[in-house]
């Protein structure tokens, strides 16, 4: 990554138009030799799957892992009190989802210095 800051944006209700959109500015501007900032994001179509895959107990291990830097999943679960197993598949739910990394030596971390969550609501119908 750049030495910009390092934000992972997780959308909700992105249409995959607006995502595609938003791709084909940055192709435009690099290929017009305009500087494009790094973007990194996941979308989900509902919110419900997003709360299935951010829960209470992720936000918290992502928050422990901000705080104490790259640890084992061993290290990790004795520092959050939870089950290895627990901790073990949560922390491959959040790598899937780019909230967690894990490094070459097997040690997990949070690349990010902020994580932003875009909920977007439905359109409005007109009364």
């Amino acid at each position: 990554m750049t030495a910009s800051r390092k934000v992972l944006n997780v959308k909700v209700g992105e249409t995959l138009q607006q995502a595609g959109r938003r791709a084909a500015d940055a192709m435009r501007a690099a290929a017009a030799g305009r500087s494009v900032a790094p973007y990194f994001g996941v979308s989900f179509m509902e919110v419900g799957p997003m709360l299935a895959t951010f829960t209470p107990k992720r936000w918290e291990l992502i928050a422990a892992l901000r705080e104490i830097g790259p640890v084992t999943v061993a290290d990790l679960a004795r520092h959050l009190g939870r089950h290895y197993k627990n901790v073990h598949a949560d922390v491959q739910q959040l790598i899937e989802w780019m909230a967690v990394e894990r490094g070459d030596d097997g040690r997990v971390s949070v690349p990010w210095e902020e994580i932003v969550v875009d909920l977007r609501l439905p359109e409005r119908v007109a009364a």
